[in-house]
């Protein structure tokens, strides 16, 4: 009877509205990340925009965390919600610890191979803000929201390559004259991959939505 009963009450679209405003934060955030990784003088002033947008992100999910308790009608699982807000979060945390590891070790300088992953996260966010809307209707957009997970993956892996590449030449080069400059450089790749390992999570669970719900 509850069941019959839920089938009959309309569904609360704000979710949707909301994960739709968190992706396009995402992609700000991801072309913030990416400026950062241009070097120069305005360094400092845009990883303090990515530390404005990983705020403006929480706030967000604090909404939709808030209104999983307070709805009684979901688009679809409450813990489904929960996880796919919480995993588009950790994308933008992991933006802005990498903003916080350039501040603290003061680069200003990056290697291409960063760059080129800074234009991989672009990517992928692009591709998170695509789903976003997606979700709105999920079998009549499955196909795609496949897809988009499965080129998400695909970039995650040429991430993979890109790090092995240039932490070899980072090893072969700078690190043979100023050790310090491995470690330092050694973690922004690091942080920079974890970024595109926290949107292939994204991509995961929206892959997990799909296999429930279809």
């Amino acid at each position: 009877m509850l069941n019959w009963f839920q089938a009959l009450m309309p569904k609360e679209e704000r979710f949707f509205d909301m994960f739709e405003a968190h992706a396009a934060v995402l992609v700000q955030g991801a072309r913030a990340l990416r400026a950062v990784l241009e070097g120069g003088p305005d360094t400092a002033a845009r990883c303090a925009e990515v530390a404005r947008l990983e705020n403006e992100a929480d706030e967000i999910t604090r909404q939709v965390l808030l209104a999983v308790r307070r709805t009684f009608i979901t688009p679809f699982d409450r813990s489904d919600i929960r996880d796919l807000i919480t995993s588009m979060d950790d994308a933008i945390d992991q933006m802005h610890k990498t903003a916080k590891a350039v501040i603290l070790f003061g680069k200003t300088e990056f290697a291409p191979d960063m760059a080129t992953m800074g234009d991989v996260i672009v990517r992928t966010a692009d591709l998170t803000a695509e789903a976003a809307p997606l979700l709105r209707s999920l079998r009549a957009n499955a196909a795609r929201l496949n897809a988009i997970s499965e080129e998400v993956t695909r970039l995650e892996e040429d991430s993979d390559q890109l790090y092995d590449v240039g932490m070899s030449a980072l090893f072969h080069g700078p690190a043979r004259a100023e050790p310090i400059e491995f470690i330092t450089s050694s973690q922004i790749y690091d942080h920079l991959e974890r970024v595109v390992d926290r949107f292939e999570d994204v991509a995961n669970r929206i892959s997990a939505v799909l296999i429930e719900h279809l």
